[in-house]
């Protein structure tokens, strides 16, 4: 299970020094149920994941998720199914009381409508609703936990509708999960 919150954001965190900074490329298979697959590197390792989520419950905060590492090889292929440029994506990940951690991504560096967003992981629902971001509460001032259209499977679409226009991927439904 994936609870989370997450928060459109202007750049990095000032004064901020990240424990982790990985690079990401993600594309979607399939956006209702989700199914995506996402290169992380960091340093010289490199995982490659296939990773299913389930539709967000009716708060936008948790939603079944299932992960799974897999070969290069098959990576690869599933990205030449997919046949569309994937998403880059640079996350650093900066350590929060309590043992919670804030992601900070930027996405699509350089390219028309590239962002950044931020997300914190939480072990319950309860946890994920009792939470304040602190020192945090500027940074993390506009919060989208739940709001339609706010999602990477919702970017995903948006910045290849001609291709889903064309039939190149799926896009049964309209979808807010990333």
């Amino acid at each position: 299970m994936e609870i989370e919150r997450k928060w459109l954001v202007a750049g990095w965190p000032e004064g901020a020094v990240p424990s982790h900074i990985y690079r990401m490329d993600q594309g979607y298979i399939a956006l209702s149920p989700t199914v995506r697959i996402r290169r992380e590197a960091e340093g010289g390792a490199v995982r490659h994941v296939l990773c299913f989520k389930g539709k967000a419950d009716a708060a936008g905060l948790a939603r079944e998720e299932i992960e799974t590492e897999i070969a290069p090889d098959l990576f690869s292929r599933l990205e030449g199914l997919i046949g569309l440029p994937l998403i880059r994506k640079e996350q650093r990940r900066y350590p929060l009381e309590g043992g919670l951690v804030l992601e900070v991504n930027q996405v699509d560096q350089g390219e028309p409508g590239s962002f950044f967003y931020a997300e914190v992981e939480f072990p319950t629902r309860e946890a994920a609703l009792a939470w304040e971001p602190g020192k945090w509460a500027g940074y993390l001032s506009r919060e989208v936990t739940g709001q339609p259209g706010q999602s990477m499977a919702a970017y995903w679409l948006a910045t290849r509708r001609r291709a889903v226009r064309a039939g190149k991927i799926r896009a049964e439904s309209r979808y807010s999960g990333c």
